[in-house]
């Protein structure tokens, strides 16, 4: 018999400590099952129960997401994992259609996760994100125009102040923030060797920016940045800078790219190098990966705070959502699938309903998010995701829709 029901601390958390390390993400230890315990802490989780012990998991921890210069509520998908002997029985996606349900229903606006593989969490009225652009370097090759001053050691013990200062991180469209401190809590012990460097400029001396390492070999590198916190462009030239002064010893740095910046900017000769390490333990190089996703979750809430420069385009909006085939009939959501009249500008809405008078776009919610986001121009979504519309409705959303690639900067 499987029960789906909510997380149990005392009678499940070994329970859910041994899935994770049966699915490959933990090696379990005092520390890591005490990590896990304040992970469990910061957000709801449901589990499903076969024969007497939870079998399958999914976690959402609450945080914000910014759309352009608006804030809206962020349900963070996390932890959905399911143990050997429960595989292939539909139990993530009833676990996470039936949480996202209750969270919705109590004020989450759009979710959004990191994949293992697209197509799984198609089903839940998902899509995919701009590819993370990563950078890997030898920070001797790095030029700044600033010099790193002394650094302070950051370590675990500095969680609460680490966390602070992600939260006031500069940050553009599409960055989100988990609010429980436990969260970059955890980031730092799964990190395992992590260490930082970091400075205290912020008010009453407060952590102001800094960043996280970790390597398997400290001798040399690579070194791996999972953490890298500014809150202006000064403070980011001066952790490159300090990444710069690693340079003596540490042979190559990975890096996600920050924020609207091109990194190859700030290298010498980068071709050259790419070249020179090509296929080495300290090769130099450049990649993407679209390991994102995100959906809407209350389209009125979303499009209330969507302020778009320049004309107004409305249409009609024939959406359908996946998730509901997951959701039993007394969920207190039932997806955002309907007909809609939305109007795109200034002011947005979206009211139920259908106007005759209006072109009429047919999309899935996922590639609906997707265009929404700006992930890609509606024109290039009706080519390869599930988005249709006359040529000419096309055309007038491509124009309307001028967005920032939108950059989901938290891993989670």
């Amino acid at each position: 018999m499987i029960t789906i029901r909510p997380y149990e601390a005392e009678k499940d958390h070994d329970a859910v400590c041994r899935i994770w390390q049966e699915v490959g993400w933990i090696q379990r230890s005092e520390e890591i099952d005490a990590a896990a315990g304040r992970f469990f802490a910061a957000g709801s989780t449901l589990v499903a129960e076969i024969n007497g012990t939870a079998e399958s998991s999914v976690s959402i921890i609450p945080g914000t997401f910014q759309y352009l210069d608006e804030t809206l509520t962020l349900g963070g998908v996390a932890a959905v994992a399911t143990s050997r002997i429960a595989r292939k029985q539909g139990l993530a996606a009833r676990l996470l259609a039936q949480l996202l349900a209750e969270e919705v229903a109590a004020g989450v606006q759009v979710a959004g996760l990191g994949m293992f593989e697209q197509g799984y969490y198609d089903q839940l009225g998902f899509g995919a994100l701009p590819y993370v652009r990563w950078v890997a370097f030898d920070p001797a090759q790095l030029q700044v125009p600033v010099t790193a001053r002394i650094p302070r050691r950051i370590t675990l013990d500095d969680w609460e102040a680490a966390h602070a200062a992600r939260l006031t991180r500069m940050a553009g469209h599409g960055a989100c923030s988990l609010a429980s401190a436990n969260m970059t809590r955890g980031d730092m012990v799964f990190s395992k060797t992590g260490f930082g460097l970091g400075y205290d400029d912020g008010p009453d001396g407060a952590l102001s920016h800094y960043v996280w390492f970790s390597s398997d070999n400290m001798e040399d590198g690579p070194y791996w940045v999972w953490q890298l916190v500014y809150q202006n462009s000064t403070q980011l030239l001066e952790l490159v800078a300090l990444m710069r002064n690693l340079g003596n010893q540490v042979h190559a740095i990975h890096l996600r790219e920050p924020h609207g910046i091109q990194f190859q900017d700030l290298l010498k000769q980068p071709f050259r190098f790419r070249r020179l390490t090509s296929k080495g333990k300290f090769e130099n190089r450049a990649w993407g990966d679209g390991y994102h996703q995100l959906r809407i979750c209350d389209l009125a809430g979303c499009l209330a705070k969507t302020h778009l420069p320049g004309e107004t385009v409305r249409f009609n909006l024939a959406l359908t959502d996946p998730i509901t085939r997951h959701l039993g009939e007394d969920a207190p959501w039932q997806g955002i699938g309907g007909e809609y009249i939305v109007t795109l500008g200034p002011e947005s809405s979206a009211a139920p309903g259908n106007d005759p008078a209006l072109p009429t776009l047919v999309a899935t919610v996922n590639a609906f998010s997707r265009m929404w986001l700006g992930v890609r121009q509606p024109s290039r979504l009706a080519v390869t995701d599930a988005l249709a519309g006359p040529p000419e409705l096309l055309r007038d959303l491509d124009r309307v829709l001028r967005l920032p690639v939108p950059e989901f900067d938290w891993d989670f």
